[in-house]
């Protein structure tokens, strides 16, 4: 998608005689920061006011996590699903192929962690995990409808990446020491028939993600084959523990 500066470049090159053009793109110079005001608010709008319209998301991911300090990177992949609950937590799924095999499932009120390789499941309550200042976490993963609300937002420091997909920044009101910033890629095209309809085309505009946590290290997810408002059923997110695995709760 063209950004704002760039269409009314386009308007004025194409319009306006020489000396008239060269008047008001010097004016475009001096006042950049109220067309990115206008631009940063139809991104945010095109991914609030589409996650509102989302009832549940399936899509596979690549991630690559990177521990601050020893410079030690690692790669994983899989596939996620997501299952909005009014009034309450959403349910999730996450199934690793890569590095080792492994899942983390939530319905909403307990957090199941397996690794095949080990025979063990981790067991938490959802309510304990994510609360105090980790309750922004889950935010993160249900929350995009309302990101004004919980984050600041900004562009990040080139705006659009070589696909033309938006960059943000986001920053939480009330910082913890699971995300200390998040940084979003929303895809351009998104945007682009948001800006045009008026209305959220797209359900789930996020094509990446990154979290940051308060100690530096990076977890960044890119998504594809996003599917949305499919009718996954609640059975999805119900974790059936294997015979001869041992269960460890926390």
């Amino acid at each position: 998608m063209k950004s704002y500066l760039q269409r009314m470049n386009n308007f004025i090159n194409e319009s306006m005689p020489l000396f008239i053009r060269t008047l008001l793109l010097f004016s475009l110079c001096l006042l950049p920061l109220g067309v990115h005001a206008a631009e940063l608010k139809t991104v945010v709008g095109a991914l609030e006011q589409g996650y509102r319209t989302v009832t549940d998301v399936h899509a596979t991911f690549a991630q690559q996590s990177v521990i601050a300090g020893i410079d030690r990177t690692q790669k994983g992949a899989g596939e996620f699903s997501l299952r909005k609950v009014p009034g309450a937590s959403a349910m999730f799924r996450f199934t690793y192929t890569k590095p080792q095999k492994q899942e983390i499932v939530c319905n909403g009120k307990t957090v199941w962690l397996y690794i095949p390789d080990n025979k063990q499941v981790m067991q938490m309550d959802t309510q304990a995990l994510f609360a105090g200042g980790n309750g922004i976490a889950i935010s993160y993963l249900t929350g995009l409808g309302e990101v004004s609300r919980d984050f600041t937002v900004t562009f990040a420091k080139e705006r659009q990446d070589k696909k033309g997909d938006y960059l943000l920044e986001l920053v939480p009101k009330k910082p913890s020491a699971v995300l200390a910033k998040l940084l979003l890629t929303i895809s351009g095209s998104a945007v682009e028939q948001f800006l045009q309809t008026g209305n959220p085309v797209v359900p789930f505009p996020v094509v990446g993600s990154t979290v940051i946590d308060a100690g530096g290290n990076r977890t960044a997810m890119e998504f594809s084959g996003v599917q949305s408002n499919r009718g996954i059923t609640p059975s999805r997110f119900t974790f059936k523990i294997p015979p001869g695995v041992e269960v460890i709760k926390q």
